[in-house]
């Protein structure tokens, strides 16, 4: 899709090149009917601490066009939602849902097994959630660790022994733990447990 010659203000050529193929021009206007406000962008990338340069280099799209986007001056093509989405470590279909104009997101869980534990899994833009469970002796090593983040597991039920790097703790029902994810860590069930371990990207207050 083209953009008119009214988008390239600022733009250098090279820039203006990019501008057609990775965004539409909005409609003039703020028009608060419309589907999407990627202004998200702008609030993602401050929670973040990243600069449009920082972005732009992460996604190789030009920050004259990011910042389009960010002030709705511009829609972005499918495939700059999705380099977007993977600078911020989400894909693009979170990045578009979080564009919409809504107060609250809905996602349903997904069932999967990791070594002896099966685990509820549910993911947003900063946070994922594992609602675990294991017969004793069962145990999972590093279980699904994504980018780098702070882990929280909570001892729903029974109780399980925690090893990280050297260190082991022995958690009971109630009790929680934090630790960097990064970390080698296994989770060994000392007896029929359900456990809840949560995944917060950093940068983000715990």
């Amino acid at each position: 899709m083209n953009e008119s010659t009214g988008t390239t203000e600022a733009l250098d050529q090279d820039d203006e090149g990019k501008l057609t193929e990775e965004a539409q021009e909005a409609p003039a206007g703020r028009d608060r009917s419309r589907t999407y406000d990627f202004s998200v962008l702008r609030n993602l990338r401050k929670a973040q601490g990243f600069t449009i340069a920082d972005i732009a280099q992460s996604s190789g799209i030009s920050t004259a066009v990011i910042s389009r986007i960010e002030r709705n001056q511009a829609v972005p093509e499918l495939d700059t939602l999705a380099r977007l989405g993977k600078a911020f470590g989400i894909s693009a279909t979170d990045l578009l849902g979080l564009a919409e104009f809504r107060t609250a997101q809905v996602t349903h869980s997904q069932h999967y097994v990791s070594g002896g534990f099966q685990f509820q899994h549910i993911n947003f833009m900063n946070i994922q959630c594992f609602l675990g469970s294991a017969m004793a002796g069962g145990a999972v090593n590093r279980p699904e660790v994504h980018h780098n983040d702070h882990e929280i597991v909570w001892v729903l039920q029974g109780s399980i022994e925690m090893i990280l790097n050297e260190e082991r703790h022995v958690l009971k029902e109630g009790d929680a733990m934090q630790f960097d994810a990064v970390l080698s860590h296994t989770y060994k069930a000392l007896s029929d447990c359900r456990i809840l371990t949560m995944h917060i990207r950093k940068g983000k207050q715990i």
